[in-house]
């Protein structure tokens, strides 16, 4: 079971993670709901396509744009479509 952690808490675990480039894909629905706050930021990746993101919040602290996601991911990175990754100091393993 992969597991991220934030702020001591649990916010996604699975035994279906992707991985790709070292960082853990999620399914969405493995994914604590109300610890995802939709983000404005974007960013490009020429093989994957644009990232879209989310800040974690926890017991009312915040880690903004802390996970992202591909809501149209290119065909190259087709597997990663629905599915969540963090980073910023989110522990995942």
């Amino acid at each position: 079971m992969v597991k991220a952690i934030w702020n001591e808490t649990v916010i996604a675990e699975s035994n279906d993670t992707v991985v790709v480039e070292g960082n853990h894909y999620f399914p969405l629905d493995a994914v604590r709901a109300e610890a995802l706050r939709p983000s404005a930021t974007t960013s490009r990746c020429p093989w994957k396509g644009t990232a879209n993101y989310y800040s974690v919040a926890v017991d009312g602290a915040t880690n903004t744009d802390a996970a992202w996601y591909y809501a149209e991911p290119l065909a190259a990175a087709a597997a990663i479509k629905g599915r969540v990754a963090f980073w910023k100091g989110v522990k995942v393993g």
